[in-house]
């Protein structure tokens, strides 16, 4: 029998496409296992022991779209492509027979890509301004003609992802990447409609969420993922205060987000001063829409690093008591775990069970030993 302190977590919720067991997610997490861009029987194993532990959603590592300078890593899956698509179906039905729901997170790198990595080696990063982070350039500023071709490639992933089987899609807008670049006023110096105040660094966004919500349809759940901080400069803000918030929030709202997953490195943050509330209640308050918490749940030292291969020091497992007091004051829907999950395929599961002195801790060895 669970702990009933643990009730919160075990609530189902239901959102359009998503209808979930519970209220726990797993993070979405670089892992490069798939070698060719392909995920392979590995990648889909992976998953589904996640799905056997107990976990409602999944939502995969980032796959980049069907541009060509999506992709900024080796051996990350690709979400285009026939052996791509057939090996995500593959993925989708081992996570469907063991009872979670699956989304994938559909991603472009910008100007995190190097010269050198494939599929084309030859092609540059693309991004707004040509800006890596500020002062520190790379690769070339997007024409109006590159960001209609990127905005087309997410629209035809998510229209994929949706023909192989996925419950949803998360678009991957956090973290210093591709939409990030846009958002950030550190990486975009345009002087046209895609820069200047907070709305205008928000249209590339919104013009991407609504082109996938016409792709997939009013009833498929489009989850929109964002944060403050990103891999160049983690103390950046996106927005100050509550009102600059609201005024990022708002226009993808209305384009067609209907969850929004608020990353951050510490969950149990207050995001503003004046309120304990996080960056996810505060999206929750202002939007309407329900919220994803996510930063370092379940651990006692943060994420200290943009993939899986840098996650930083050792972490031991820590009890929920914030995380569950936060949950059942409603301040947001779900909670997704990362690290945790990542070398423990059975944390929720063994939390049930009161086995929780049985969670592996996060270390460098667990992390080789990935399955």
């Amino acid at each position: 029998m669970s702990d009933p302190v643990l009730a919160p977590l075990l609530q189902p919720f239901q959102c359009k496409s998503l209808n979930l067991r519970n209220r726990v997610a797993m993070a979405p997490m670089t892992r490069m296992f798939s070698p060719g861009y392909v995920p392979n029987e590995q990648v889909a194993g992976y998953y589904r022991r996640r799905a056997e532990g107990g976990v409602g959603l999944l939502i995969t590592e980032g796959t980049f779209v069907g541009h060509c300078a999506a992709n900024g890593y080796e051996k990350v899956p690709a979400i285009h492509g026939e052996a791509a698509l057939a090996g995500w179906r593959k993925v989708v039905e081992e996570v469907h027979a063991a009872g979670a729901q699956i989304i994938p997170q559909l991603w472009h790198v910008g100007a995190v890509r190097r010269e050198g990595i494939g599929p084309d080696p030859a092609v540059p990063g693309f991004s707004p301004s040509g800006l890596f982070k500020p002062g520190k350039p790379n690769g070339q500023a997007m024409s109006r003609d590159d960001i209609d071709e990127v905005i087309a490639a997410f629209a035809q992933a998510a229209r994929d992802a949706k023909a192989v089987g996925f419950d949803g899609v998360e678009i991957h807008g956090a973290h210093g990447y591709l939409i990030d670049q846009f958002l950030w006023e550190g990486t975009n110096q345009r002087d046209d409609e895609y820069g200047g105040s907070l709305e205008k660094r928000a249209r590339f966004a919104t013009e991407i969420v609504a082109a996938v919500r016409a792709a997939v349809g009013e009833d498929f759940a489009i989850v929109f993922r964002f944060s403050q901080w990103k891999q160049q400069d983690y103390e950046a803000r996106l927005a100050h205060t509550p009102d600059e918030l609201a005024r990022l929030l708002q226009p993808l709202t209305d384009a067609g987000v209907d969850i929004f997953h608020a990353s951050t490195r510490r969950f149990w943050q207050p995001e503003f001063a004046g309120s304990p509330l996080n960056l996810a209640g505060w999206t929750r308050q202002l939007t309407g829409k329900p919220a994803i918490t996510v930063g370092s749940v379940g651990l006692d030292e943060v994420f200290a690093g943009s993939t899986s291969q840098g996650m930083g020091a050792t972490a031991n497992p820590v009890g929920l008591e914030n995380l569950l007091e936060r949950m059942a004051a409603d301040e947001f829907d779900l909670v997704a775990v990362g690290r945790a999950l990542l070398v423990d395929p059975q944390w929720l599961a063994k939390l049930l069970a009161d086995r929780a002195a049985e969670i592996r801790p996060f270390t460098k060895a667990a992390l080789e030993s990935l399955s």
